[in-house]
This record gives C-alpha cells, structure tokens and sequence, in this order.
C-alpha cells in the first residue's frame, strides 16, 4: 500500500522542508531548509531516519493530515497539543499513527513552529538536492487542503529511543548568543554596546526570511552603503534606520546592510521560535 499523509487543514502555513540546499548562492539561491535545523533533525532521529530526512514544517498550529497507511510520527519544535485519532499523545516521541486517522497540531502555546517526521521521509521531488519549499529561491510551493504527500519505505530498524527530553521554547525573553559578523567595523564600540546591551522587542514582521525587531538604534561609524554581499542565517543585519533584522531560513542569498553579528547556530534554531510581543536580548558567545 502507498503511504502518503492527506492534508486536511496546512494552519497558517506548512511545508516540506529538510536540512537546505547548500552550495547554490552562487546562483542567488540560498540554503534554506528548516528554520529550527535541532528540532528537525530531532523528529527525524526518533523515528529512525537519517537527519537529513524531508519533514514537515508547521507553522503556528491549526494543521490536519490524515494517514494514508499505519505510519510512526514524531513532533517536535515548539510546544503544544497534538492529537491523533483524537487522543492527546506526547511530542518529542515516536507515535504510532494508524491508517486512516488524523493527527491534529494545535496552537503552540510556547514557540512558533513544529517538526513532523514520518519513518521513511517525505518523498516529494528533490530540487537542487533538496526537497525544501523556498519562497525567495522558488522552490517548490506551501501545502496546501487537499494536497497529498508522498511518504518513502520505512527504515529496516525501528528508533530505540522513546522519548526526549527537551525544554519548552520561551515565551516571554530569550538571550541569542552571537559571533562578530564581517562588518563589526562599521559600529564604533558605543554602537556595539547599544545592540549587545539593549533589549530589543519581536515584531509581527516576521517570516521564514527574517525578523524585525523594535527598540533602540544602532548608529553606524561610516557613511554610505555596501556593496551587495553574502548573507548566512542568523545574520543580523543593521539598515539605515539602525533597527536590527534577524535574518531566518528562508533569507536571501545577497544583501547591502551591515552585519555586526551572526547568531551561532544554536541560537538560529532558538530565533526560529520566537513569537511577536517577545523580547530578545544579543550577547557575545564565549570566545566569539
């Protein structure tokens, strides 16, 4: 019997997604892949596929699906209620998910988006060695009611783990560890004390490419404009405004502002889960 998920409801939006496709910004094409790269690999681990594995990624609740075959899931990222077969189960754990019943992700009550991994990989076409939907890159599209989703052969041996223990995403202030970013020279230092010491507040601007935040401006020690340069996630990038821009997943390849810091990749994943209303501080990481 084919196994495949049937979308029922996507929520605000949903979409496949895996570990990006590395090696493409040389034709304007950034990585991509899963804004939370932990969690992803995370539900994938737990019912036994490779980490690269293709899940899906949910954003804010409100999801559906229905299985098509006996299928094992797992759910992790941000934290809240998921049901199958209308019965409550445990994120962070592999669920059995029998055929032709739904599972249901509700609201988060804490962090933005979830991970559902399903034995066997999503196996939707693989594009430039992904199978990431990419809004800036074009890639793909976001599922949508009534789309279909193919699910690959299970892996030989069942997961070992049943559970995993993670904490809930914050809800109310996170402190992102960074790195200096190639233009840490554009800030004299009372500039870099203002973006490090201040606490900064999320927008509703926010999205797979990026976040805005709200709060003090940093000033720049140099006039004019780069030149268009390589961006990576977890770019903080300063226009000419001074309110800094996390840049997300889904960012694009090039960009002329400065970047005084990039988040390390752990703080990435932390950024992915931030809700608006909520405020962030930056710091340096340790030897950073």
């Amino acid at each position: 019997m084919t196994r495949a998920l049937a979308i029922l409801a996507p929520g605000p939006l949903a979409s496949v997604q895996d570990l990006g496709r590395p090696g493409f910004a040389r034709l304007g094409i950034a990585r991509g892949g899963a804004a939370d790269r932990g969690a992803c690999a995370l539900a994938n681990r737990l019912v036994g596929n490779p980490e690269t594995a293709a899940v899906l990624e949910i954003t804010a609740g409100g999801f559906v699906a229905r299985a098509q075959g006996a299928l094992l899931a797992a759910v992790t990222g941000a934290a809240g209620t998921v049901r199958i077969a209308e019965r409550i189960v445990a994120t962070h754990a592999p669920q059995a998910w029998p055929d032709a019943e739904m599972l249901r992700v509700d609201a988060p009550r804490a962090g933005l988006r979830s991970y559902l991994a399903i034995a066997g990989g999503v196996d939707t076409p693989v594009v430039l060695g992904s199978r990431s939907y990419s809004r800036l890159g074009g890639l793909g599209a976001p599922l949508e009611a009534g789309d279909v989703v193919p699910i690959g052969s299970p892996p030989a041996a069942f997961p070992v783990v049943d559970h995993a223990i993670v904490p809930e995403p914050e809800r109310s202030a996170v402190t992102l560890a960074a790195t200096l970013g190639p233009r840490a020279d554009w800030f004299g230092a009372e500039a870099l004390e203002v973006l490090l010491g201040s606490t900064y507040a999320v927008t509703p601007h926010l999205d797979r490419t990026g976040i805005r935040l709200a709060g003090p401006p940093v000033r720049r020690a140099r006039d004019g404009e780069l030149p268009s340069e390589g961006m990576v996630r977890g770019a903080v990038q300063i226009p000419a405004q001074g309110i800094p821009i996390i840049f997300g997943s889904d960012h694009p390849a090039t960009g002329g502002y400065p970047v005084p810091l990039v988040l390390t990749p752990a703080a990435a994943d932390l950024a992915a889960q931030l809700t608006p209303g909520m405020s962030v501080r930056l710091r340096l990481a340790p030897h950073a």
